[in-house]
């Protein structure tokens, strides 16, 4: 109709029958042509961690959701919804000056509000296996209240009925997004959480998420 409308303003110009006007403004531009926000995870801090109080523990973190760019087959062919790319860097110096460390790659991002869960696979460490991969749970403190951060090692994800030959408890590898709460509390620096809705394949078959 809108076609229409400036065709017959047109003619009436051309007949003598009117004056031109300032030509019709752009439209504005729709919500569904801006881009699509992308879930994210961004910062660095030192947190307090009860079980090694004296101990100076940081988090440098660098993700951002990237929806099926890691393909997984037979099952999921053109990857998942939460699929991640970005860096994860611990670092853990204990009082007499011996220090553990961990760089890995960001494989998975999912987040809910001020809160993000993200697994990373370890490329470089003095402490840990390379390929491991590492799960890490942040929540971006309200107004006043500061940041907290999990991690799955410690005191979680450990396999009761599973011992080593030394006979300490097994940790199994966390699966992708897979990390505990945030238990502890950052006391130095801090994140910034974006969050963005998961993203649904239209192609993806149900199968493809049902246990086993």
């Amino acid at each position: 109709m809108r076609n229409t409308a400036i065709g017959v303003t047109a003619i009436a110009v051309l007949a003598g029958l009117a004056t031109a006007g300032p030509a019709p403004a752009a439209p504005a531009p729709s919500a569904e042509s801006k881009p699509a926000k992308s879930a994210s995870v961004h910062g660095e801090g030192r947190i307090s961690y009860i079980e090694s109080i004296d101990h100076d523990i940081r988090f440098t973190i660098h993700a951002e959701q990237k929806p099926f760019t890691r393909p997984l087959p037979p099952k999921a062919p053109q990857g998942l919804s939460t699929d991640a790319v970005g860096t994860l860097k611990i670092s853990h110096t204990l009082p007499g000056g011996a220090k553990g460390w961990a760089e890995a790659q960001v494989d998975c991002l999912v987040t809910s509000h001020r809160t993000a869960t993200m697994t990373a696979i370890v490329t470089k460490s003095n402490v840990e296996e390379v390929g491991a991969r590492l799960g890490i749970s942040v929540q971006q403190g309200a107004k006043g209240e500061p940041d907290r951060l999990g991690f799955s090692w410690g005191v979680v994800n450990v396999d009761p009925g599973n011992v080593d030959e030394n006979g300490q408890l097994v940790r199994p590898q966390a699966g992708t997004c897979m990390a505990p709460a945030p238990f502890t509390t950052v006391i130095k620096g801090g994140f910034k959480v974006v969050h963005a809705e998961i993203t649904k394949s239209p192609t993806q078959p149900e199968a493809a998420i049902r246990r086993g």
